[in-house]
C-alpha cells in the first residue's frame, strides 16, 4: 500500500463492490464513497420495504432493451467522469484523508488514475450474479411483472460486467473473482492486488 491513498473498486451490479469497500476502508482506516449517490439514474427495480418501485425506473426497464439499457448507463457514468476525477483529485490532495472510492461507474477506460490510486475490478460468475439479484429482489415471490423488471436488470448487469471484463483485457488488466468468497476474503484480495500493483 506504499504511496497509495485512494483506492478504487469497479464492478457490476452484485459482485460485493459495497461489502468490500466498507472492509477495505474499515482496514485502512480511510473514509468511503460510492459513486451511486453521485446523481440519480434509474436504479434496481424491485421495492424494498422503505419504497415503491418508482414509475420511470418500471418504465425504464420494461421498455428499453439491453443494448439500450446499457447504452443509458454507460452515458451516465460518462456524465459522471469529471465528478469522480475531482474526488480522486481531492482525496490524493497533500493533506487529504484519502478514499476508498466504489461503484459501477468506475468503467476501466475512464478511472482517474491519478498519482497515489489503485483500481480493482470485481467480477463474479453470471450465475452468482443472477442468484444475489433474485434473492435481493424477492424474486420468488414477485409477480411476473416485477420479474420482468428484474429480470431485465440482470441482463443489464451480466452485459456490463461482459463488456466491462473486454476493456479490462484491453488495457492487459485482470479482474478480481470474488465470486465465491466471503468479504473479508475479498478484501484481503483486493488488498493483495493493491500492493502487487495491479
Amino acid at each position: 500500500m506504499d504511496g497509495v491513498r485512494v483506492v478504487l473498486i469497479g464492478g457490476t451490479s452484485h459482485t460485493g463492490k459495497s461489502t468490500t469497500a466498507r472492509a477495505v476502508a474499515r482496514r485502512l482506516g480511510l473514509p468511503l464513497a460510492s459513486t451511486d449517490y453521485l446523481a440519480r439514474h434509474p436504479g434496481r427495480p424491485w421495492r424494498t420495504p422503505e419504497r415503491e418501485v418508482p414509475p420511470h425506473v418500471a418504465e425504464h426497464y420494461r421498455t428499453l432493451s439491453t443494448p439500450e439499457l446499457i447504452a443509458s448507463v454507460l452515458a451516465h457514468y460518462r456524465r459522471l467522469r469529471p465528478r469522480v476525477a475531482a474526488l480522486v483529485r481531492e482525496a490524493t490532495a497533500d493533506g487529504a484523508p484519502g478514499l476508498v472510492l466504489e461503484g459501477s461507474a468506475l468503467w476501466p477506460a475512464w478511472t482517474p488514475g491519478e498519482p497515489g490510486t489503485a483500481a480493482v475490478w470485481l467480477t463474479a460468475n453470471p450465475a452468482a450474479v443472477r442468484e444475489r439479484i433474485r434473492r435481493e429482489s424477492g424474486y420468488g415471490q414477485a409477480t411476473p411483472g416485477e420479474r420482468e423488471l428484474v429480470d431485465a436488470f440482470t441482463a443489464r448487469a451480466l452485459r456490463f460486467q461482459e463488456l466491462m471484463g473486454r476493456e479490462l483485457d484491453r488495457a492487459g488488466l485482470r479482474p478480481l473473482d470474488a465470486g465465491d468468497m466471503d468479504p473479508e476474503r475479498v478484501a484481503d484480495a483486493v488488498l493483495a492486488a493493491v500492493d502487487a500493483g495491479r
